[in-house]
């Protein structure tokens, strides 16, 4: 993998297009809030609020091929199943979950009839990609996307982006900006004791 150093800025705006296809575009408060709960969920270690634990055993495996762990962790250990469970739990989003549910019901129907099996989980990695690839243009796959990478790459401090696994995964370095030591505008104000 490839880490070329670049910002956020410059990231953010190469994935404008990010949510495309998605059934859901969250604003960055809705975002914040899911974060915040998520980290307080995997801290505790507290079951899942929404999602039931084939859903979440899914959609894991889902978004571990989305943002896969290589040499670099991925969506696993971000938390971004907790993200998801916590985005997901909004009365306003029932609407939302239930297409969710509807899709990967569609997605093990696939499964059923080309692999034999039941699950996603229980696919190899290849049969896995080639699966996502085959259904990457459905709003359900778009959603999982969506979901996954932006709760690997919310602000660490509000719980998304565990351990800056989300900076790490595209080489941005947090230069801290705001950690001492500040320019001569900081101390003269602090001189004058403002």
């Amino acid at each position: 993998m490839s880490h070329s150093r670049f910002n956020r800025r410059q990231f953010l705006s190469s994935s404008a297009s990010l949510a495309k296809g998605s059934l859901l575009v969250l604003s960055v408060p809705a975002i914040v809030t899911a974060c915040r709960e998520a980290s307080e969920s995997r801290q505790q270690q507290a079951a899942f609020a929404n999602l039931g634990a084939e859903e979440a055993a899914e959609f894991t495996a889902i978004a571990a091929r989305i943002i896969p762990s290589d040499d670099t962790p991925g969506a696993t250990e971000a938390g971004v199943i907790y993200f998801m469970d916590n985005v997901l739990g909004d009365p306003e989003r029932e609407p939302i979950l239930e297409a969710l549910r509807d899709g990967l019901r569609e997605l093990q129907y696939q499964i059923a009839t080309e692999y034999n099996l039941g699950f996603f989980i229980e696919l190899d990695v290849q049969q896995q990609d080639e699966l996502l690839r085959a259904n990457e243009r459905t709003a359900f796959f778009n959603t999982m996307r969506y979901l996954t990478i932006a709760g690997t790459f919310s602000l660490p401090e509000y719980g998304g982006n565990r351990d800056n696994i989300g900076y790490n995964i595209i080489g941005f370095e947090n230069p801290g900006g705001w950690a001492p030591p500040f320019g001569f505008y900081d101390a003269d104000y602090r001189e004058r004791g403002e």
